[in-house]
């Protein structure tokens, strides 16, 4: 349905944002990097009320009528309602403009083979501010829980990234390129940078030492580069995915899954909040062209068209980028 749109943009007047610049080995300037910034949630420390249905389903024995205490006390109705607490922390993500490069691949026969290679250079920090649940007694002697900030002398950032297309309906894993290192660092990295030792980390470089602690007094930043090859050139509107940024998540038992004598966990599933970030290109397969690359969600003037745009997304309108679980 979405698959070419391109003659559609330069019908309806699709509005555009200007190309991104080529970057060249020179100092970021300002606007260059695109910061989502970190927004600690409370509602993130705690699941529930849920059931716990490793008793609820699994231990139907439990449930029992006490003779001198209410029924509520018991462990297996207190099962009903369970609330689960944790602490949660964040990073925060930068990017760079999502761009293309073309080098040698060595291949499985031993040959080089020249590819396209998609790629993103990104920043994360870790600023702090991880929220903490803390138990109070209010007047009456129940227990409330407030939000304490702490931090912690860094943490690990362990990251998958999906490149998602939602017109022709496949996804990428990122890929570790060796070949395309050197010259993305060559093309992305200001001679300051190089010079201060800075270096584009892979998935697995990154994952392998915490991102410290960073202060206005004493900045900590960890650089990455994530690439993909063959991707499909008749992509038109994608999103990039990105996990590992929290330990936010939500656990989902799917009613009926779980049934008596399971083992306790079986049919649960862990929601793990994630970055989506939105793109689209009204290119297509004859000289692809990273400047065609857009952060958003395009906009057309036709309501109808703009809706199924918004819905190919997942969307109920337009958004550069969103927190969603999954």
């Amino acid at each position: 349905m979405f698959g070419r749109m391109a003659a559609y943009f330069m019908l309806v007047g699709v509005v555009m944002a200007p190309p991104a610049a080529t970057a060249q080995s020179r100092p970021l300037a300002p606007g260059v990097l695109t910061i989502i910034p970190v927004v600690p949630e409370y509602e993130e420390t705690a699941s529930g009320p849920l059931g716990m249905v490793e008793i609820v389903t699994g231990l139907p024995e439990l449930d029992w009528d006490p003779q001198y205490s209410a029924k509520s006390a018991t462990a297996f109705e207190r099962a009903k309602l369970v609330t689960l607490r944790r602490d949660i922390w964040n990073l925060e993500f930068s990017f760079k403009p999502l761009r293309m490069i073309t080098v040698d691949v060595p291949q499985p026969s031993g040959k080089m083979q020249k590819k396209l290679i998609w790629y993103m250079v990104y920043r994360v920090r870790y600023l702090g501010g991880d929220l903490r649940p803390d138990p109070v007694k209010d007047d009456w002697g129940h227990e409330t829980y407030q939000a304490i900030p702490s931090s912690r002398e860094g943490r690990h950032f362990f990251p998958q990234f999906f490149l998602e297309s939602h017109d022709v309906a496949k996804v990428y894993l990122d890929r570790i390129i060796p070949a395309a290192k050197a010259p993305i660092e060559e093309r992305e990295l200001s001679m300051e940078q190089r010079q201060a030792g800075v270096t584009l980390l892979n998935t697995v470089e990154i994952s392998s030492r915490p991102v410290s602690l960073s202060t206005p007094d004493d900045p900590k930043e960890a650089w990455g580069l994530v690439t993909w090859e063959d991707v499909d050139p008749y992509i038109d509107f994608f999103s990039v995915l990105i996990k590992g940024l929290t330990n936010a998540y939500k656990p989902v038992d799917v009613p009926g899954v779980f049934k008596q004598g399971d083992e306790p966990g079986a049919g649960r599933q862990f929601l793990a909040k994630s970055l989506q970030l939105n793109f689209w290109r009204p290119g297509d397969a004859v000289n692809e062209n990273e400047t065609e690359i857009r952060f958003g969600v395009p906009y057309s003037p036709d309501p109808e068209r703009q809706a199924g745009i918004i819905a190919a997304y997942g969307l109920k309108s337009r958004l550069d980028y969103l927190w969603i679980y999954r």
